[in-house]
């Protein structure tokens, strides 16, 4: 019986890569000092998971940026419009792909962006182009197994899969289908393997998530030849193929019929599909059991999963049986034992939770116990572990009787306005007296160091409320005043009082707690630290009228109340597992209709709810969507109803496909929606335009997520794609996402140039209407 995880945190537990990559992009450190930091981070993990007693040590789950666009300059997938760039080094090129260039008059957009299935992870999607060649431009995975041979450690290289790899991205041409490209692209994986062999490597996982999804016959068929040839190809190598985030369902017997050594199964997510499994599994095929949850951080309940493995063992034997996680530990934070703060981590709570670092101990705690549960030290392990899940159980920190007795009053009645869009469009033009194009921006601006200091110093008692709060009023108020000076039409506050978007609410929620260091990725550099749902949620306290109110105080002009949407909350957080996700989501929603009431009451009269992690949250399997999406959809409605129809509702939602769910987006009957569309070059808003979607819609019109400055004809140019499908009386302007993490600098000149844009499209209807 062997122990292996699919993959380890690559940040660091002090975000140690985050600091050196952004200090790398400012020039204040060299090349040669990140990569340090990252053989630092690195070889920290690999020890890790050896001195644990993992038998299967994981390598290549380490990145700069970002896996996908790791695998994309291994093959040399990369847009020719980075090939003709001079770069010094490949990393340089590397991050162009990732964040754009834009120097020495050279201005080049960076490449899309959207999420990792259903994960707050989001990857660089590939780009591909008819009849593309492919090959070995680096060699990272090769040269990552190497280091850790060096350094002792053999490890199990760990590569996306070519069929994964290739589904993952875009064709940039018509006329082809980007899986046809895979007998260009295999040679590539051929050589990687030939090389990791001949470097002594011995078991190889491929990731393949696509098995978790609905495939055609095509791809099936093409998932079947690739592992044949592999398996030709290199019959001494034990391939384990990974598939994570839901069950096999259809395609079980494609995956336990490949010709390899292992195939991973995640069993947290769909724990149902083991006995098919093992009913189909042929005598030379392992099974490894991702019984460790990856994507949560609740302690691991050791009872339920020694069950799971005897299950296993019985029917294949112990050498036929690996221990794991349910996916990679990318999704959870580093190490629980960094959080010794009582008062922002409970111990009661703490105690029921596991980091990645833990759940790296779980896995190997699982095998010893099940190989051996008879020592004394195997008993108080057993004892201490159902004590822990009991008391969770029974705790009276997470039952709230007043707020289950609310949930259980929500009709149809809570999730209306008073009349449809058509009449509210009406009343809201009347009231708001917005111009044709209303330029704004997504909510927040940029969090300076020095913005940053004053809450640090809040937190620590260093200055006090009064002074952290008339230091936040100076900012608020140059923000306002910038604002109305370039001629924004709609006004956002800044939100310099936030850490971060769901934080900062579930700061002010009951049934929420915190961390110290319990950051995870988002993208790149970006980490967010989710807060746990630990029990039921209510509001005790209006959360974000006071700041909203003080800035519409200083304009005539309107300024949106900003909130985040329950689902996103949801989503943004690690959930409780101990009650159905829905009836959670309805208890913030909940707390948000009072929100959203309490700012009217206050008189602001637009409001935005984000939901960027709508689409986010859909289920893997097409199947299960439409139960997902009616409590997903009522959530959000009754967050967003119970107020006047001149109230305008707003929403956000970014890096997302919403081909398929538009007509749910459309149910949410927000009056006007923002989406990301500046990466697809308007692409996105074709969904919308087939589907003659009714309500306001604004499209993104620049990247934030870059630091690159696009000029107004830049942005013209994309309004004018917009309002070839999209009528012109509907369109708003505005960028892609909030502007939280981008330089004040970038930040006027961009914004600056996006009124521009609008004026010059306004002018333009005016001088055609005379």
């Amino acid at each position: 019986m062997k122990t292996h995880i699919l993959g380890y945190p690559r940040i660091g537990s002090k975000r140690e890569l985050k600091k050196a990559c952004e200090q790398y992009w400012a020039g204040k450190i060299s090349e040669k000092e990140l990569k340090e930091v990252g053989n630092r981070i690195k070889s920290h993990n690999w020890n890790l998971q050896k001195e644990a007693g993992i038998d299967l040590i994981s390598s290549n789950d380490f990145s700069f940026y970002d896996q996908v666009l790791d695998m994309s300059l291994t093959v040399n997938a990369i847009p020719e419009r980075y090939k003709k760039l001079d770069f010094k080094s490949n990393l340089d090129l590397y991050f162009a792909m990732a964040r754009g260039h834009q120097k020495n008059n050279i201005d080049v957009p960076a490449m899309e962006m959207t999420k990792w299935f259903d994960t707050n992870y989001h990857f660089i999607v590939p780009e591909f182009k008819k009849d593309q060649q492919f090959n070995l431009f680096s060699t990272k995975i090769i040269n990552e197994y190497k280091e850790a041979k060096k350094q002792g450690i053999d490890t199990k290289p760990v590569l996306i899969s070519p069929v994964s790899y290739l589904l993952l991205g875009k064709e940039k041409e018509e006329g082809f289908n980007r899986i046809d490209l895979i007998s260009n692209l295999l040679p590539v994986y051929f050589k990687v393997l030939n090389e990791l062999e001949e470097a002594g490597a011995k078991w190889v996982q491929f990731d393949e998530p696509l098995l978790a999804l609905d495939l055609t016959e095509k791809e099936k068929y093409t998932i079947k030849q690739v592992y044949k040839q592999i398996q030709k190809k290199f019959p001494k190598l034990k391939i384990i193929v990974a598939t994570y985030f839901e069950g096999l369902q259809d395609n079980l017997k494609l995956a336990v019929n490949l010709p390899i050594h292992t195939l991973h199964l995640d069993l947290v997510r769909n724990p149902n599909q083991l006995q098919d499994v093992l009913n189909n599994t042929p005598k030379n095929l392992s099974i490894s059991l991702g019984i460790v949850d990856g994507r949560n951080v609740w302690k691991n309940d050791y009872q339920q999963s020694l069950a799971t493995v005897q299950k296993a063992v019985e029917v294949l034997g112990k050498n036929r049986v690996l221990i794991s996680t349910s996916c990679s530990l990318l999704h959870v934070p580093c190490d629980l034992d960094s959080e010794n703060n009582e008062a922002i981590l409970n111990l009661e709570i703490k105690n029921w939770l596991a980091f990645a670092k833990q759940k790296v101990n779980e896995v190997v705690i699982l095998k010893q116990l099940f190989l051996d549960d008879t020592t004394e030290k195997s008993k108080n392990i057993i004892l201490k572990n159902r004590k822990d899940i009991s008391s969770k159980k029974t705790s009276t920190l997470i039952n709230n009787p007043k707020v289950k007795a609310r949930v259980a009053t929500i009709s149809n009645e809570h999730t209306k306005r008073d009349n449809p869009f058509s009449t509210r469009k009406i009343l809201q033009k009347k009231a708001l007296h917005l111009p044709l194009y209303p330029t704004t921006t997504i909510g927040s601006f940029p969090q300076t160091k020095e913005v940053r200091s004053w809450r640090n110093k809040f937190k620590k008692g260093e200055i006090s409320q009064n002074e952290y709060e008339e230091l936040l009023e100076l900012e608020t108020r140059k923000a306002i005043n910038w604002q109305e000076e370039i001629g924004l039409d709609v006004l956002v506050h800044g939100e310099f009082e936030r850490n971060d978007m769901v934080e900062y609410f579930g700061e002010q929620l009951n049934g929420f707690v915190f961390t110290k260091f319990g950051w995870v990725q988002s993208y790149g550099s970006r980490c967010v630290k989710p807060p746990i749902i630990f029990g039921d949620v209510s509001r005790p306290n209006p959360m974000t009228v006071k700041w909203t109110k003080f800035a519409q105080s200083l304009t005539s002009k309107l300024v949106k109340g900003m909130l985040t949407g329950p689902v996103t909350i949801l989503q943004w957080s690690f959930v409780r597992n101990d009650q159905d996700r829905s009836v959670t989501c309805n208890q913030i929603a909940l707390a948000i209709r009072d929100e959203v009431k309490d700012l009217e009451k206050a008189g602001i009269q637009i409001i935005q709810i984000d939901e960027p992690a709508i689409r986010e949250g859909l289920p893997l399997r097409k199947t299960d969507w439409q139960n997902y999406l009616k409590w997903a959809i009522d959530a959000f409605k009754i967050a967003s109803s119970g107020i006047h129809d001149e109230t305008q509702i707003h929403t956000h939602m970014c890096y997302s496909e919403f081909n398929d769910i538009i007509q749910n987006i459309a149910d949410m009957d927000a009056d006007v929606i923002t989406i990301e569309c500046s990466r697809s070059q308007m692409e996105l808003l074709d969904a919308f335009a087939d589907f003659k979607y009714p309500n306001e819609i604004g499209p993104g019109v620049y990247d934030i997520h870059s630091p690159r400055v696009p000029n107004k004809d830049e942005m013209v140019l994309l309004l004018k794609k917009a309002k070839k499908v999209i009528p012109e009386n509907l369109l708003w302007v505005n960028p892609d996402c909030g502007l939280k993490t981008r330089g004040w600098d970038e930040t006027k000149k961009a914004l600056t140039e996006m009124v521009t844009a609008a004026k010059i499209l306004r002018e333009k209807t005016l001088s055609n209407s005379i």
